[in-house]
């Protein structure tokens, strides 16, 4: 199992969350998508794999949703 987090910027609600969350269970391997709404701030997240999955296939799912990755 592999674990990785990310911030997303621009969430607000949740239809937003259900729209990343959809896109990053899309990537192969990804078991779970965990978000924390955090509304006009930045949403941690944490994504389940049962592999490793790179960071430009997730970078490309939360674009994908209309969302971009922000540093902590």
């Amino acid at each position: 199992m592999s674990e990785k987090n990310i911030n997303v910027d621009g969430m607000t609600c949740g239809h937003c969350v259900n729209a990343v969350t959809e896109e990053i269970s899309k990537i192969p391997g990804v078991t779970a998508v965990n978000i924390d709404l955090r509304a006009s701030e930045i949403s941690p997240v944490t994504i389940t794999a049962g592999n490793e999955i790179s960071d430009a296939d997730i970078a490309a799912a939360v674009e994908e949703a209309g969302y971009s990755i922000v540093s902590a």
